[in-house]
């Protein structure tokens, strides 16, 4: 891998690049911001994102990702394109080779619109590479060795769970719950319960202050401002840490299941492996209080939350080239 070489982590919430020899340059929202009338581009990234349920009529602020794969090519490309130059800067004259990370489910279809988009965006060469390969070796998990591991990656749009062994997935499963399902579930129990309604970056600001998969030592507690249902004015309530628990259930129980099919379809030597080596967890939403206890507890192997769980599957699609080379030529 060259230096003009990078990685892409494109993320339904949120998009990486990587650069080799610096490392992650670039960390922003996969959300852009234009004009309905003329298709005129707003912004990108973190100013888009703050303008989320804050715009007048004529002006969206959309994520063109969803669960994992590109729902609108067009903004796809045009925040791509913004980001790979922010990134490298505008006045360099190579077109680079990108590396850009899917989710282990995605069709051949939905994979070529991430190649085509990539290339408009200005790559001379697009590379893919599954979630869960990607966060392995970003988490520094030598998996060209016939040895079997598991990685939970949890992002924003989809939970990636795959067993890898000799450089590629054995057994994998992409499930269209993650993250952001989080949040929606948060917004769904405070409308039942409470009759308040909030929007998304309230619930996100719940789920990582007080949001629970596992009972904490103690009860945390947080107010929170929102919409009354029925009469239209602000309402504020008090939210705890149990009742997130309550609201994420469902969403958990998805992912449980999930690694358990995984698991369950494993074969018996790669099995012997993963008691011994244990669950790795990675990206965003494997930050949620008590993910790594919950899954530990259900499944009885240990689990690890990666060092920099949100930054490992960017690095990893960074390395990907070398390893893929390495592994070409028989090092």
């Amino acid at each position: 891998m060259s230096a003009s070489d990078i990685g892409i982590d494109l993320g339904t919430d949120s998009v990486l690049v990587y650069i080799r020899g610096t490392g992650i340059v670039l960390h922003e929202p996969s959300v852009v911001a234009y004009d309905r009338d003329t298709n005129e581009i707003k912004s990108i990234g973190e100013e888009a994102r703050d303008m989320i349920g804050r715009t007048p009529g004529n002006i969206a602020a959309v994520r063109p990702l969803r669960q994992g794969v590109i729902s609108d090519y067009t903004i796809t490309e045009k925040m791509l394109k913004y980001f790979i130059h922010k990134a490298v800067g505008r006045k360099t004259f190579w077109r680079p080779r990108i590396t850009v990370c899917v989710p282990s489910g995605v069709t051949e279809v939905e994979k070529r619109a991430v190649i085509d988009a990539t290339m408009e965006a200005g790559a001379r060469d697009v590379i893919i590479v599954q979630e869960p390969i990607a966060a392995a070796l970003g988490a520094g998990i030598d998996i060209s060795k016939p040895f079997g591991n598991i990685v939970v990656d949890i992002g924003g749009g989809t939970t990636d769970v795959a067993v890898i062994s000799y450089g590629d997935t054995v057994v994998s499963q992409s499930l269209k719950v993650a993250g952001n399902d989080f949040d929606d579930a948060i917004i769904r129990y405070l409308r039942k319960k409470y009759e308040i309604l909030v929007g998304e970056r309230t619930a996100e600001e719940i789920k990582k202050q007080i949001g629970t998969a596992y009972p904490r030592d103690e009860e945390e507690t947080m107010e929170v401002c929102g919409r009354n249902v029925l009469t239209g004015l602000p309402k504020t309530i008090v939210m705890s840490s149990v009742e997130t628990q309550e609201a994420l259930e469902g969403c958990l129980t998805q992912i449980i299941t999930g690694i358990h099919k995984v698991l369950e379809e494993t074969p018996p030597e790669l099995s012997a492996d993963i008691a011994t080596r244990g669950i790795l967890l990675t990206g965003g939403g494997s930050l949620l209080y008590g993910m790594d206890r919950l899954i530990e507890q259900i499944t009885g192997i240990r689990t690890t939350l990666a060092d920099d769980p949100i930054s490992v599957v960017a690095i990893g699609t960074g390395r990907y080239t070398e390893f893929s080379e390495a592994k070409k030529s028989g090092r």
